[in-house]
């Protein structure tokens, strides 16, 4: 099983491509997810409550500076070149708001193993990936109102109530079940991945299919938009931490923590509260991200090599 899982997360990125290409060209196969869309979301983030324990939220304790900065780069970097590209793009409102969306919601779970291959700092990964989950039924919407609300009608207690449900609830109770069936976890987590990757892919292929029509002609546009806001985000996280002289491993989990958003979170509220159009950049964004993440956890992997080659010539 943990070959199998191994395996599959490995290339999740391929069959979330796969999804996407069969929901684009023959949405009828995958229409049948689109019900399904917040409890799919629901799934994942209980499955990453599961694999935190009550010792990770002391983290928080005792790096409070360090996680402070995360959440602050976090919410202002990406909501604002969110907002920044639909401006310079002049993107239409019912795409516009689905940038704005996904710029304003909280780090993606993904983050945390691109962090272990980038060989950064693990724990302030989860710490901070924790820290704007939690925050997410509050900041989320207020940013995307404020950001996007001269476009589209956004109801605040609606909007934080579905995330509160969609996302804080299931985390909350798979820490519960983590710490109290800790024995049962442990013979569940060869599995987890197995079941988040399948649950990610049914996801993009459920949104994908909503607006199948939306994607052939915005796609291109969108993915341009899509690889512009995660690599910003990157290279301004990056810069982020460079200015309060954080070390390279911390570095490199606060820039990968920035740039990879829970896209499965913006594509699943934009379903529910805008139109299905509004998911296109989540749904592109769960395919991108992993693929620009890895590339920069080569890029990481190698330089890491070097210096230790350097270090060892001197």
């Amino acid at each position: 099983m943990n070959k199998i899982s191994q395996w599959i997360v490995g290339h999740m990125a391929l069959f979330v491509i796969l999804a996407g290409a069969v929901a684009t060209f023959r949405p009828a196969l995958l229409a049948w997810v689109a019900p399904w869309i917040a409890p799919l979301l629901g799934l994942v983030m209980f499955g990453m409550g599961m694999t935190l324990r009550v010792a990770d939220f002391r983290l928080l304790a005792r790096r409070p500076w360090e996680v402070f900065l995360g959440a602050l780069a976090q919410f202002t970097i990406m909501p604002l070149t969110a907002w920044g590209l639909v401006k310079a793009f002049d993107l239409p409102p019912e795409i516009a708001v689905g940038v704005i969306l996904l710029g304003a919601c909280p780090g993606g779970t993904a983050s945390n193993v691109i962090t272990y291959l980038a060989k950064g700092d693990v724990a302030l990964s989860v710490a901070m990936t924790m820290t704007t989950t939690f925050l997410a039924p509050v900041v989320t919407p207020f940013l995307t109102w404020f950001l996007a609300g001269a476009w589209v009608d956004i109801s605040l207690p609606s909007m934080m109530a579905s995330i509160a449900q969609m996302v804080l609830a299931p985390v909350l109770l798979g820490v519960l079940v983590n710490h109290f069936g800790n024995g049962f976890v442990q013979k569940c987590l060869p599995a987890l991945p197995l079941v988040s990757v399948t649950a990610i892919v049914l996801l993009v292929g459920g949104v994908v299919a909503l607006s199948a029509g939306k994607i052939l002609t915005y796609g291109t546009l969108m993915v341009a938009v899509v690889a512009l806001h995660n690599g910003l985000g990157m290279l301004c996280g990056y810069l982020f931490a460079r200015l309060f002289r954080l070390p390279t491993a911390k570095t490199r989990a606060l820039a990968i923590e920035v740039g990879m958003q829970n896209s499965g979170l913006a594509a699943s509220l934009a379903v529910l509260y805008f139109t299905p159009a509004a998911a296109i950049p989540g749904a592109i964004f769960s395919v991108w991200h992993n693929i620009s993440g890895s590339l920069f956890a080569n890029f990481c992997r190698r330089r890491e090599r070097k210096t230790i080659s350097e270090a060892k010539v001197a």
